[in-house]
């Protein structure tokens, strides 16, 4: 009975690896905004960490959280670094490209609950009488990461938190224009 047991465990495991292998290892998570307000409004709060606290959803998330800035005020080369409770971890976010009014591209490392490095993008297009702002991450996914994603659908997860980021975004922005 036990040998038919271990069997039937090994079995599970097996397939459980397979369904894992299978799983794409890029991912890419994108959500966008029109925000009624000049390119330059929108820009400034993506490029420069400091006003991340104003619209972030991870900002909120640990009234705690220890934050530290290294390089420049903004664009390529600033850093923000943090160290949060569990549910926002430790990590640090450089600007790697800083083009006014068209794209901020950020280095995402991770460093706890799990270690990762992902890119972020923020790109503005002028559309009518606003700026239309897309936010998008984009990486590799280890063997862990893809066992996860079998049961949580980070898509839905990390892009609803783009979408209450992008919605407090224009709350600003639309606030200051």
């Amino acid at each position: 009975m036990l040998k038919w047991i271990l069997i039937g465990v090994a079995a599970v495991v097996a397939i459980f690896a397979i369904v894992v292998a299978l799983q794409p290892s890029d991912f890419r998570i994108e959500r966008g905004a029109t925000m009624r307000a000049p390119a330059a409004a929108a820009f400034a709060q993506v490029n420069d960490f400091h006003n991340w606290r104003a619209w972030s959803p991870w900002e909120k998330i640990d009234p705690a959280l220890k934050r530290s800035y290294e390089g420049p005020q903004a664009g390529a080369g600033a850093t923000y670094a943090w160290q949060g409770n569990k549910d926002v971890g430790e990590g640090r976010m450089t600007i790697l490209e800083s083009r006014p009014g068209e794209l901020v591209r950020i280095k995402l490392e991770f460093f706890k609950p799990f270690a990762a490095t992902n890119t972020a993008e923020f790109s503005f297009r002028p559309v009518g009488d606003g700026i239309a702002v897309t936010w998008t991450m984009t990486g590799q996914n280890n063997f862990l990461a893809r066992a996860i994603c079998v049961f949580v659908n980070m898509d839905r997860m990390v892009g609803g938190m783009f979408e209450q980021g992008l919605a407090q975004m224009k709350t600003v922005v639309e606030g200051r224009s």
